[in-house]
């Protein structure tokens, strides 16, 4: 009982949190567990949500599964893992223009276990996926599972959302090389850090902050590339962004090869002989020391 009211407390709050600050949203009649039972079933593909923010719990092992669910629209999710349930639940909300930014554990990025992969293909193909983001290690101090995002877009043309058509192409970041150390346990992203990766989308799909800010888009080694439906099926479907973004290009320091293994070698042996003077003298103390 102590759980309900908990439940039912932390609902009315939220909705005074809303009103305080002049937001309208809607948080249903009632608490509840909209993924188990529909809070929301007014928003449907034809008078949904435009944006959807969330960030569900991983790999659920034991949820409230129906094959014949309406919201199974690109294949019914395994027994075993409610990923893909999450994620096609929070797609059948969005509106025909709709868009939504998923966090997930990165096996949602390439796992075939249960049918998955056919779920992923067919969002793929449906040009659903927008942009894929790999997350540094460690953001959560809560679990050590490594994490994506996955962002949504019902409508990739030009317009609205902005001025460059991306109909058939998907943008993959790898940002797991970013973030800086809070302490041992916890990662976070700096501003710089945010900036980048968004501005990186913005630039790709060309928004108006990026118009306005002269912003264009490029692929860049290591970090960031735009991929057609047909390079994404080629690699099976997976969305993992470093199997798009390739290796960062190393700077040129313009010493020639030939050059640069000579003098390589030559500080390898310097270091060999140093190693060999060394051992000498140790074995030298470890005999005095024998002595004594």
């Amino acid at each position: 009982m102590y759980g309900q009211e908990l439940n039912e407390r932390t609902w009315r709050m939220a909705k005074m949190n809303l009103a305080i600050h002049g937001l309208n949203a809607n948080l249903a009649s009632r608490w509840g567990d909209t993924f188990a039972r529909d809070q929301h079933p007014e928003l449907t593909d034809d008078r949904g949500a435009d944006f959807v923010l969330a960030n569900p719990p991983f790999n659920i092992k034991d949820w409230a599964r129906n094959e014949s669910d309406p919201r199974w629209k690109y294949g019914v999710p395994p027994t075993g893992n409610a990923n893909y349930a999450w994620i096609q639940h929070i797609i059948s909300k969005l509106a025909p223009g709709g868009s939504a930014g998923v966090v997930m554990a990165n096996g949602s990025m390439s796992s075939n276990s249960g049918g998955e992969g056919d779920i992923r293909a067919n969002l793929v193909e449906a040009d659903l996926v927008s942009c894929m983001i790999a997350l540094p290690t460690q953001l959560f101090r809560s679990t050590g599972i490594p994490v994506c995002t996955w962002f949504f877009a019902k409508d990739k043309t030009a317009g609205a959302h902005g001025s460059v058509d991306r109909t058939g192409q998907v943008l993959f970041i790898d940002a797991r090389n970013l973030g800086y150390m809070v302490d041992r346990a916890e990662r976070a992203l700096s501003d710089e850090d945010i900036a980048k990766i968004a501005g990186t989308f913005h630039a790709w799909r060309g928004t108006a902050s990026a118009v306005e800010a002269g912003s264009k888009y490029d692929d860049e080694s290591g970090f960031c590339y735009s991929a057609t439906l047909a390079e994404i099926k080629a690699a099976d479907y997976a969305l993992t962004p470093g199997r798009y973004v390739g290796a960062a290009e190393v700077e040129d320091d313009g010493e020639p090869i030939e050059e640069k293994i000579e003098r390589l070698k030559k500080e390898l042996f310097e270091q060999f002989d140093e190693s060999e003077r060394l051992a000498a003298v140790v074995r030298e103390q470890l005999g005095r020391v024998s002595d004594v």
